[in-house]
């Protein structure tokens, strides 16, 4: 039976009535048996989390067969069957209880080097970063009897595992983790040292203190209470607070949070030059073209969220990414989603092949808000059209999008045209009391109940999974996917949109992206958005805004122009270049490839990119900044840009983790 799949019930604690539900589904035909049964072995128990007839089902040893019946005649689609390959069954590394989340495998991080892990949300990756610092002992899947660290290492015996793992028994391995939730580290701060600097020199151990604060641009906050941080501070201060310690294990779990784009690469530069002959640094990250710039190698996690997880062994960066993307495993043969995420950007717009029949502008303004002043230069739209928004944190992108929306005023007696406008904002403060449901009907009932709508928007993002869950005890991820939904679901004339990836994962970023580009395509109208996720960006745009200038002192607002044009500007101010993956056509940040792993006193906190070094030729060559654009089938596709053989660097990408 090795060949078989497990199949399991899945029931969601969530949608579950079981007053009402259970007797439904028991007299719609579902077969329940006993353990005694013969077929019984390609069952498991229901999965349960909180007491209802089917969790005592499941505890009393009355198990689902998988038949099928039962999540057709469930009313309210909580249950779920899912098929799980029966040969993992052997691989589990850990579970927290009965009928609980369990995963399979572990990463495997190696002595002076990055690695990178990607996956989505409640697939296992806190877990596996807890069991890799020390901090859970894995159970083998025994959760009733868990093994001692004898069997724990002669389970792991032969892999890279086995020794990381009796250096942690041997308590030779100190562990650093910099927390998901940065907003949550003001609570923790405790006693009279509160401000950013003495909290960093109360911590630090090695000599680069002032070099992490002047990087991560900390010296204008370093008076400042951590109270008073806004999130990309907090950040930014959680990274270097980790930086400036002494550890053999150093773990960022999604350190480009509330950052833009430049923060992000000094953040990615900061965290590289961690690296030492025999320290380890894993990066949890769902910013791909981060991941893919920090990382020398990659373990994917794939799943079913809040069920189990699966990390795949060790890939290059590239290949590791690109399978995350593709939905298959080629070394497991399998598909863990039903379709591929691609990033065709040259050719984007031809999947839509709209016509443009509305003009707007907008005039040169001016605001001044206290010490900031925004100047802006005039433009102009047409409906059918996405227009990204890039620049720094403080240069002024929301103030333009409020000044659009009517929200603020211009200086002096520039008036704005008044236009129908939907906004959804890059805060999102829920204050309705009651379900998801309920606000859908109260806000945008019309739209909601429309099919096109429900096609295009509401099934895409998944809101079915907690439409009947109060508003209030939804997670970041969750809000975000229904503000969303809000502000696309109003009629309106201009949709601005603020940072529409926070808060989502890999996957759900590039869904959302989708979601956005082919409703305003379809109703005919105009987007607006700011967002620092460079994948989501570029596949977004059809023309760009450049914000430049010094941040929250003063700032300029470019015309809009073409996404070749406007990329090159905006990488030129990050002295940055991207090229495009010959395979998924996602924007890859180009690497120094002179740099060893331990040759950190080159980048000084500042990484040389106007050189590129390809794997087979020791001699450098100039990197263009112009964009080229690629026609359908070209064999090399750029993002912003080098000169050069691009399938060299590719090569040596495939060549990091063998």
């Amino acid at each position: 039976m090795a060949d078989k799949l497990t199949r399991i019930a899945i029931v969601n604690a969530d949608k579950c009535k079981p007053k009402t539900g259970v007797q439904e589904i028991l007299s719609g035909g579902a077969d329940w048996v006993t353990p005694d049964s013969r077929i019984a072995y390609i069952s498991e128990s229901l999965w349960y989390d909180n007491p209802s007839p089917l969790a005592s089902a499941a505890e009393s040893d009355r198990t689902s067969i998988g038949c099928g019946i039962c999540p057709k005649k469930c009313p309210f689609g909580a249950i779920h069957i899912i098929n799980l390959p029966t040969n993992l069954e052997s691989e589990v590394t850990h579970r927290y209880s009965a009928n609980s989340f369990k995963l399979h495998r572990l990463p495997m991080p190696r002595p002076g080097q990055v690695l990178g892990l990607v996956g989505t949300n409640g697939i296992g990756k806190s877990t596996a970063l807890k069991i890799l610092s020390g901090r859970l002992k894995p159970n083998l899947g025994r959760y009733d009897d868990p093994p001692d660290w004898q069997d724990i290492l002669k389970y792991f015996r032969g892999s890279e595992l086995q020794n990381y793992f009796t250096k942690v028994l041997e308590d030779n391995l100190k562990a650093i983790i910099k927390p998901q939730y940065v907003d949550q580290l003001p609570k923790a701060v405790k006693g009279p040292v509160k401000t950013v600097r003495a909290l960093i020199e109360q911590k630090h151990e090695l000599d680069n203190l002032n070099h992490i604060m002047d990087v991560l641009e900390l010296k204008a906050v370093s008076e400042r209470e951590v109270g008073l941080l806004s999130g990309g501070e907090l950040q930014r201060f959680a990274i270097a607070l980790t930086c400036v310690q002494k550890a053999d294990v150093y773990m960022f779990d999604e350190p480009s949070s509330y950052l833009d784009v430049k923060q992000r690469l000094a953040a990615a530069r900061t965290i590289r030059e961690l690296l030492r002959p025999d320290d380890y640094v894993i990066v949890v990250e769902h910013d791909l073209s981060v991941l893919d710039y920090l990382s020398d190698f990659i373990c994917v996690l794939y799943g079913r969220p809040a069920v189990y997880g699966v990390v795949t062994l060790p890939a290059s960066v590239r290949e590791g990414i690109n399978i995350f993307l593709d939905g298959r495993i080629p070394t497991e043969n399998m598909r863990f989603r039903e379709e591929s995420l691609t990033f065709r950007i040259a050719e984007a717009g031809e999947e839509y092949l709209v016509d443009k029949a509305r003009a707007f502008e907008y005039p040169s303004m001016n605001k001044t808000l206290g010490d900031f002043h925004l100047k802006i230069n005039g433009g102009s739209f047409t409906d059918s059209e996405i227009i990204v928004m890039m620049g720094e944190n403080g240069t002024g992108k929301t103030t333009f999008c409020k000044l659009l929306a009517g929200a603020e005023k211009p200086d002096g007696s520039q008036k704005v045209p008044q236009m129908n406008i939907s906004m959804k904002p890059q805060k999102i403060t829920p204050k309705f009391q009651g379900t998801v449901r309920q606000l859908f009907f109260k806000r945008i009932k019309a739209a909601f109940l429309n099919p096109q709508f429900q096609t295009d928007v509401y099934k895409p993002l998944k809101i079915d999974d907690f439409i009947d869950q109060e508003v209030q005890h939804l997670s970041g991820g969750e809000l975000q996917r229904v503000a969303i939904v809000l502000a696309l679901g109003l009629p309106a004339d201009i949709y601005l949109i603020d940072e529409p990836s926070a808060y989502l994962d890999s996957e759900q970023r590039i869904i959302a992206a989708r979601v956005i580009k082919r409703f305003i395509m379809h109703s005919k109208k105009t987007a607006f958005i700011v967002e620092h996720d460079f994948i989501m960006a570029t596949y977004l745009a059809d023309r760009v805004i450049v914000f430049e200038g010094k941040p929250s002192i003063d700032a300029y607002a470019n015309a809009p122009e073409s996404l070749l044009t406007g990329c090159n500007r905006f990488l030129k101010n990050l002295d940055v270049t991207f090229r495009r993956d010959p395979n998924s056509y996602r924007p890859r940040i180009n690497k120094d490839k002179n740099e060893g792993h331990y040759r950190n006193d080159r980048r000084q906190g500042r990484l040389d990119t106007s050189m590129r070094h390809d794997s087979d030729d020791a001699t450098p060559r100039p990197v263009t900044t112009t964009l080229q654009s690629t026609g359908k089938g070209a064999k090399k596709h750029r993002c912003g840009v080098v000169t050069g053989d691009e399938e060299a660097e590719d090569e040596a990408d495939g060549d990091e983790a063998e």
